[in-house]
């Protein structure tokens, strides 16, 4: 007589819906934008000229605002439902700093639409049927 447990349904791993994968990859490719920046200013802060306390300042907080996206993107590849509101947060900031770079012109035109392409394909891709049912949120969830 076996005394291992039986493997339940809910126990099977389900494979996420590839929109939520090109959602999560988005996500943590927004995150690691925010944070090279701040990697760079901790590091003119450490070794660098200048004004230390203020770039050790900007880095810290682009490393905070940072951890946003990558957490969301971590959660919603884990299939988490909260990762969802995160992720849609991210989105929502990143369309006026789209809209600042747009109107600083030059080079950072292209960053302004590059940007907020992003940040509309993301939200696209999140509030997909496919996606929010492999998170758990939908009409399935409303029901109960």
């Amino acid at each position: 007589m076996s005394t291992k447990p039986t493997p339940t349904e809910s126990a099977v791993p389900v494979p996420l819906p590839r929109r939520l994968t090109a959602a999560a990859a988005l996500t943590a490719l927004e995150g690691l934008a925010v944070a090279g920046p701040g990697v760079a200013d901790l590091y003119t802060a450490v070794f660098g000229d200048g004004d230390s306390l203020q770039a050790a300042t900007g880095g810290v907080t682009l490393l905070v605002l940072a951890a946003l996206p990558l957490v969301a993107a971590r959660g919603l590849l884990l299939g988490r439902r909260w990762s969802r509101g995160p992720a849609l947060i991210t989105q929502l900031m990143s369309l006026p700093v789209a809209w600042m770079l747009w109107t600083a012109g030059g080079a950072m035109k292209a960053a302004g639409v590059a940007l907020a392409l992003a940040a509309v394909a993301v939200t696209a891709l999140l509030v997909n049927q496919k996606a929010t049912g492999a998170l758990g949120i939908g009409p399935a969830e409303q029901a109960r």
